[in-house]
């Protein structure tokens, strides 16, 4: 372990490297160049940034007052910047905080705009449970920006959820990627989610949950323990190896979630050869997420007392894309459709970095709004 003078100095280092420091050294170009490369935003700008476990995406819009929340859509995005993960419990912290400093520098560089343009910034990142995250989080992020800058920090999927709402918190969003996550909301603001613990905790309808069950397949079918399965071949082609025994050092070797989670379209693929053990992983994956779904709905009683009534389903996320002919999206809302027969499902044409955005003009023009009725 490091002495912890030695961490001190180090993380001293850090941050003068990446608050405020060779990070942010483009402002100065663009002071040098009289800004001609900066957008013309009178009112500034938005950043909204969707971090997770697999990538970290930033988009900037402009700010425009006075605007309408039914014009949103009609935003302009005036640059888009992406990084790796940027989730805390995967990459720890100091990493962290240099994905999403440098990912935010990058999106305004793109643009021509610097800190001091920015009017409102919404973080949406995995890993935020709790408001001690939250404010965490928030504590770093003012170490960067002025002082009038707004700053909200979200989970990431609250980001989700708005890029299929227009930026109106309101109903369930189902993130099925990497991870995955069941957010709800009510119209009065009551919240409340399932999963999204990680994969030790049970994530396992998730894109690691999937390819981990394939991985623990192929494994017992070597060993006599399971029945065989199209999965062995598949998976050893897929990752170069000759048997199932090197199945366990390339687990081991580098055992992130990303890395395990790309094995999906292998399993999709081998259920849709009828592959019986890679169909009942998916099956049971899709059950898995529709009961997270069933528990967030239940606890906020987004289906009305007599659990017939609409409310909108955001499906976001690599698992849940209906690109393949065994659609787990699909299954998915089947499943949910016997308990729910409201459920509005929405694929979003939007990312949720997008989203993020939004929720920061809605979040901003909350506040500005009710400052101008206080004056």
């Amino acid at each position: 372990m490091m002495p912890e003078k030695e961490q001190v100095v180090v993380d001293s280092e850090m941050k003068k490297r990446y608050m405020n420091g060779e990070t942010w050294k483009f402002e100065d170009d663009i002071d040098n160049n009289n800004n001609n490369m900066s957008v013309s935003v009178s009112d500034g700008v938005l950043l909204g940034i969707d971090g997770g476990t697999t990538s970290t995406v930033c988009i900037c819009m402009p700010m425009i007052i006075p605007f309408s929340h039914s014009q949103l859509q009609s935003l302009p995005i005036l640059s888009r910047a992406v990084a790796g993960c940027s989730n805390h419990n995967s990459i720890g912290e100091i990493a962290a905080k240099e994905t999403l400093e440098q990912v935010m520098a990058d999106a305004l560089s793109k643009c021509g705009s610097k800190r001091s343009s920015v009017r409102a910034v919404c973080l949406a990142v995995s890993g935020v449970n709790h408001p001690t995250d939250q404010q965490r989080i928030l504590n770093w992020l003012r170490d960067i920006f002025p002082s009038d800058v707004r700053l909200y920090v979200q989970n990431d999927a609250v980001a989700a959820l708005a890029s299929g709402t227009i930026g109106k918190l309101h109903g369930c969003v189902l993130i099925a990627g990497t991870g995955s996550i069941a957010y709800g909301f009510t119209e009065d603001g009551k919240e409340a989610r399932a999963a999204g613990a990680g994969p030790v905790l049970g994530d396992w309808g998730s894109g690691y949950g999937i390819s981990a069950q394939a991985l623990t397949a192929v494994i017992r079918a070597h060993d006599g323990r399971g029945p065989s399965t199209m999965l062995t071949s598949s998976i050893l082609q897929a990752l170069g190896l000759s048997s199932a025994e090197e199945l366990i050092g390339w687990t081991y070797a580098d055992p992130s979630w990303a890395r395990i989670a790309a094995l999906v379209p292998v399993v999709v693929s081998c259920a849709e050869a009828a592959d019986e053990v890679a169909n009942k992983i998916l099956l049971e994956s899709a059950q898995e997420l529709a009961s997270s779904v069933k528990a967030v709905v239940g606890r906020l009683g987004l289906c009305g007392q007599d659990g017939k009534g609409a409310f909108p389903l955001v499906l976001v996320g690599g698992v849940l894309e209906a690109n393949t002919r065994w659609d787990v999206g699909k299954e998915v809302i089947k499943c949910i459709s016997k308990y729910f027969p409201g459920v509005l499902p929405i694929r979003p044409k939007v990312e949720p970095a997008v989203g993020a955005a939004w929720l920061a003009w809605n979040f901003f023009m909350k506040e500005y709004n009710k400052e101008l009725c206080s004056c």
